[in-house]
């Protein structure tokens, strides 16, 4: 495993949920006794801070303050096509080599085809193996010529982060290139401006974006679903601070 993933991991495992409330709540048990009004003050702000984050209204309203509004129009001096790697499966037993994208990553290689057959602008895709096997890139360039029949210019297989998608891809494109970013809708805006840092005219080209369920009594009832939506939504939130506060 790469180290720098192991890092983020284990940062991101203390900041955000499920993580973090649990802490909290590990911490008011441990003190319960000695200090018992702080003690219940954590765990009570764990449970319900963890039970807010689980409704659906919480989760999708998140989501929905990320995701930007859909592509209209390819500009005709755009030089490529960038979709960003979104992980993949390692244990694909249905596959051959025991690997393959995952469902995410997937969402967007079908837009990408989409947008490609529709405008004829090369492709870029770009995603090392952070975890080792074979790289999100590769993976993803196998899928495109062969199941969507689209070719690839361009396979950045080095990048371990959105950061690194970005300043890897600039070592493949000229300066100031204009592309068209394809990415998971609530993680848009980080790789947006993580390519805009690296010197790319961006064009978003959203996709994946978060099914919002019509609201009803059910939008307050705590589903483990929502607080995965929650749960990204901040890491996303947390990732875009995290690269203002380098840049």
């Amino acid at each position: 495993m790469h180290s720098a993933v192991l890092a983020k991991n284990v940062i991101a495992a203390c900041l955000l949920p499920t993580g973090l409330f649990l802490l909290l709540m590990a911490i008011g048990l441990l003190i319960l006794s000695r200090k018992p009004r702080l003690g219940r003050g954590l765990i009570v702000t764990g449970v319900l801070s963890l039970t807010l984050l689980s409704m659906p209204i919480i989760g999708n309203g998140l989501l929905r303050m990320l995701e930007p509004p859909a592509l209209t129009s390819i500009p005709s001096d755009t030089m490529a096509i960038v979709c960003l790697g979104g992980g993949k499966r390692y244990t694909a037993y249905d596959q051959a080599g025991g690997e393959t994208i995952n469902n995410a990553t997937l969402a967007r290689l079908r837009y990408t085809a989409q947008i490609a057959k529709q405008s004829h602008v090369p492709v870029l895709v770009t995603g090392g193996k952070p975890l080792g096997g074979v790289s999100e890139a590769e993976l993803m360039a196998q899928i495109l010529r062969e199941e969507f029949n689209t070719p690839v210019r361009w396979v950045e297989n080095e990048a371990v982060d959105t950061q690194d998608n970005a300043r890897l891809s600039a070592q493949l494109l000229p300066k100031n290139a204009k592309i068209v970013l394809i990415t998971e809708a609530a993680h848009m805006p980080r790789a947006h401006y993580a390519f805009m840092r690296a010197g790319f005219n961006v064009i978003p080209a959203a996709t994946d974006y978060a099914n919002q369920e019509p609201f009803s009594l059910l939008s307050f009832m705590p589903k483990a679903s929502s607080l995965s939506r929650s749960s990204f939504a901040l890491h996303e939130l947390l990732g875009m601070l995290w690269h203002k506060l380098r840049s």
